[in-house]
């Protein structure tokens, strides 16, 4: 449909002149930017709707006016009638497209284009040009990955996609905040209940992030029964910052075994980044920062030797750059890493994904930023979605009270095991675990993605796994059967039209539905990509299959009344599993050939 809204949006735009020069010999000047161009709510009206109402003060007269005048001269265009018809209802110009034609351009793109099909590869580039820096995942190295992390991941990984789909350059970025006073935590744990033995994640067969984060929960409990534990763990702080050997060898391990384990999740759900960023490399360069700031009278030194910024231009108080002993703090660090990154690659945007309880943190750090004199501070964006909790209630994970990343997965795969086993498809599907752990990922990332990011949400492993309904599962569950609908068909011998052909035969309400869904991928993308939001992908993939399944209901495929329709379907069908596999990857969703 792509191609056709802008041969709509170019017929609307030469009408109004025709209109304007008829009006006043061309002395109104239209704005282009105000044809909208929409779908109407009932598909009985049309298949675009052009409204008028933008148009009301440039002609001084009603919309309806205005949208009878130009239905009528662009019915009298020739390029325009190529298009299809024109109507006026009420102030709104609706177009009935050619279904042939219409049907013909959209089939023939996804035949050509294949997978790259409603990508930027496939057509123009909304985006051409600009350079999108986007950090997500930030993991903490005292503990695994676990619930909230999952869904930061989903949503970096997918908007990188969605970017780059859309035509925008992508680097993705990811701090791993290896210092402070939580990891001192996990390490004063480890001094005390395991150094003595030699524990390591080995010896106890234990994933190497879970150890570390194991330990974290240790030094919760004790911190319970010792009041002297926080001091203890900010002395250790203290040492690590004035090179302690010893310290700076423990932190180093430690650091090792969390980092590993948290490697092997990202692998397994598909996450990557083109740079990692460590804390530990990174906040002395905040430090300096906010020292020549000082010196430079943009902020100012407290009593106790703590160094401040006042907020009152932003309508805030007052926040903490340098607490009174000299160390740093989030924020620290946070000024000099995004130094570094527009050093290292010069962004015309960053988008850091972080959740919504940090809106305060990147309010204070783009304005630090700015007050330090770096103009592309404006550029700077927080993509802050909201939180994610299980039907248990709210996690902690100083208290282990958090599901971890892996656990939740290995449940999921489970679920999905027994789902295939229960139907006894095991030989069917060919590698039962392999499908289980896509079925698992694809679950949990669709779920954690059809809800748009600002809003809080409730995972429910249960509901994620159905195949039935708006799940990852039932969009696996539909490439499947296609796939499985174009080997039998194959098997019998049966080809796909070419797509001139297929769109002559295509006239029912079910094909036309599905057809006009299939041509909507390059606009969703690009929708999609500027409001940094998946669930737009999400919920279009969910629309698409449920589309197929009607059209499949209605309109038979290999057993058609006669063989053209039938070759002509399965062209539909063919479509059909190059947009479901080509939108899927945009949300992290495994394709599979079978289930």
């Amino acid at each position: 449909m792509a191609d056709a809204k802008l041969v709509c949006r170019e017929a609307v735009l030469r009408a109004l002149h025709e209109l304007a020069q008829t009006l006043a010999a061309g002395g109104i000047e239209i704005d282009s930017a105000k044809i909208l161009i929409e779908t109407p709510p009932d598909p009985a009206l049309g298949d675009i709707g052009v409204p008028m109402f933008p148009f009301a003060k440039t002609f001084r007269m009603g919309p309806a006016v205005i949208a009878e005048k130009i239905a009528a001269l662009l019915n009298e265009q020739d390029e325009a009638a190529a298009l299809g018809t024109f109507a006026a209802a009420g102030p709104y110009v609706n177009v009935r497209l050619d279904k042939s034609g219409a049907g013909r351009d959209i089939l023939s793109r996804i035949a050509e284009q294949g997978g790259s099909y409603g990508t930027a590869a496939g057509g123009k580039s909304a985006l051409a040009g600009r350079r999108v820096m986007i950090e997500f995942s930030s993991p903490n190295t005292n503990k695994p990955l676990h619930l909230g992390h999952l869904r930061n991941d989903a949503l970096g990984e997918s908007v990188s996609r969605i970017l780059k789909a859309a035509g925008a350059e992508v680097f993705k970025v990811n701090i791993i905040n290896n210092r402070g006073v939580h990891i001192c935590k996990s390490m004063l744990a480890y001094m005390k209940f395991h150094q003595a033995a030699g524990d390591t994640p080995e010896s106890l067969g234990v994933k190497s992030d879970r150890f570390v984060g194991d330990c974290y929960v240790e030094f919760d409990a004790y911190s319970r029964q010792h009041a002297e534990a926080e001091a203890e763990a900010q002395s250790l702080l203290v040492k690590w910052e004035q090179g302690d050997e010893q310290v700076r060898a423990l932190w180093k391990q430690m650091n090792e075994w969390a980092i590993s384990g948290i490697e092997q999740t990202y692998r397994r759900t598909g996450v990557s980044f083109d740079k990692l960023y460590y804390e530990s490399d990174t906040y002395l360069k905040g430090k300096e920062e906010i020292l020549d700031g000082l010196n430079r009278g943009l902020f100012y030194r407290e009593a106790d030797g703590s160094v401040w910024v006042d907020l009152a231009e932003i309508n805030l108080d007052k926040k903490v750059l340098l607490r009174k002993d000299g160390t740093a703090l989030y924020i620290t660090q946070d000024i000099g890493t995004a130094i570094y990154r527009h050093n290292d690659w010069d962004f015309n945007q960053l988008v850091y994904v972080v959740g919504n309880e940090q809106q305060y943190h990147f309010k204070v750090l783009f304005y630090v930023l700015k007050k330090l004199g770096y103009s592309w501070a404006d550029n700077l964006y927080h993509l802050s979605y909201g939180m994610v909790n299980l039907p248990e209630g709210k996690m902690k994970s100083r208290e282990g009270t958090v599901v971890d990343a892996d656990d939740l997965i290995d449940s999921l795969r489970a679920g999905a095991i027994e789902e295939i086993s229960t139907k006894g498809r095991e030989e069917a599907v060919g590698d039962p675990y392999a499908v289980a752990e896509n079925i698992a990922v694809g679950a949990l990332h669709y779920y954690l993605l059809q809800t748009s990011p600002a809003k809080d949400m409730l995972f429910n492993p249960k509901e994620s796994l159905s195949f039935n309904g708006n799940t990852g599962p039932y969009l696996q569950y539909m490439g499947a059967r296609i796939s499985s609908i174009l080997k039998k068909a194959q098997a019998e011998g049966i080809l796909p039209a070419e797509p001139a052909e297929a769109a002559e035969l295509l006239s029912s309400e079910y094909e036309w539905e599905l057809v006009k869904l299939l041509g909507g991928l390059p606009d969703i993308i690009v929708k999609a990509a500027e409001n940094l939001d998946p669930s737009l992908i999400a919920g279009y993939l969910y629309d698409v299959a449920k589309s197929f399944s009607r059209f499949y209901h209605e309109c038979p495929i290999i057993a058609a009344s006669y063989p053209a329709l039938s070759r002509a379907r399965l062209t539909l069908a063919v479509c059909t599993r190059t947009v479901l596999k080509n939108a899927m990857q945009l949300i992290l969703v495994p394709f599979l050939e079978t289930m």
